[in-house]
């Protein structure tokens, strides 16, 4: 190999590596670009960025949160209706604590997603934490019902065995303990601290609820 070969190989070599690098260079700032529009509700922004091919699953590192789940904690519902209608949309993609779309919206009460995610596929149930817990937890009468019409099983149990009535007791939400209790919820279940929701009203001082709790059913004997 000549020396004029080898330098037009040395300077193609290096023009591919710069150009590469600038190629990286672009779709971090792409990416960068991406999320801030999806947090400030552009919803032209982001159209037109998926329209050249960015990832409309693309995750932001502080939490994990898919750019879905990110346009539902900024309330950007412009955005999140523009990621909703993506063909490659995920909606079971998980946040790195495990959270849905769906299970977000529950907490956050954003009952128009909740109803755009179950009627787009989102699955109401799944093992382990599931939606109903969080719209428990939250204390949301009418997305806990509408989570119920849609399957959602009402016993449905956490890594530790806490069911949504449990979350609900725990965080005062009479509203949200009365529906489940009216929609059937057991009263009796234990979760892995062998607490009832009974054990959960005592236990979190929530002296109104426990005392309907009580009213309702005799509470299990250890």
């Amino acid at each position: 190999m000549n020396f004029s070969t080898f330098s037009k190989r040395f300077l193609a070599i290096n023009l591919f590596l710069v150009l590469g690098g600038l190629t990286s260079l672009s779709w971090a700032g792409a990416y960068d670009d991406f999320i801030y529009a999806v947090k400030f509700n552009d919803e032209k922004r982001v159209a037109l960025m998926l329209q050249r091919g960015i990832d409309p699953n693309s995750i932001e590192e502080e939490r994990g949160e898919t750019a879905l789940m990110i346009a539902l904690r900024e309330n950007s519902m412009r955005v999140f209706a523009t990621l909703l209608q993506h063909p490659d949309i995920k909606l079971e993609a998980g946040a790195a604590n495990g959270d849905t779309a769906l299970m977000l919206a529950s907490y956050l009460a954003n009952f128009e997603a909740v109803k755009s995610l179950i009627s787009a596929g989102a699955k109401v149930h799944r093992s382990g934490w599931t939606a109903l817990h969080y719209a428990a937890a939250a204390g949301q009468p009418e997305i806990i019902a509408y989570l119920l019409d849609h399957e959602a099983q009402i016993d449905a149990i956490s890594p530790n065995r806490t069911t949504p009535l449990m979350m609900a007791v725990s965080s005062g939400r009479n509203k949200a303990v009365s529906v489940l209790i009216e929609r059937g919820a057991n009263l009796q279940a234990r979760n892995d601290a062998g607490m009832t929701a009974y054990d959960f009203a005592l236990h979190y001082e929530q002296k109104s609820i426990a005392q309907d709790l009580a009213k309702r059913a005799t509470p299990v004997k250890p």
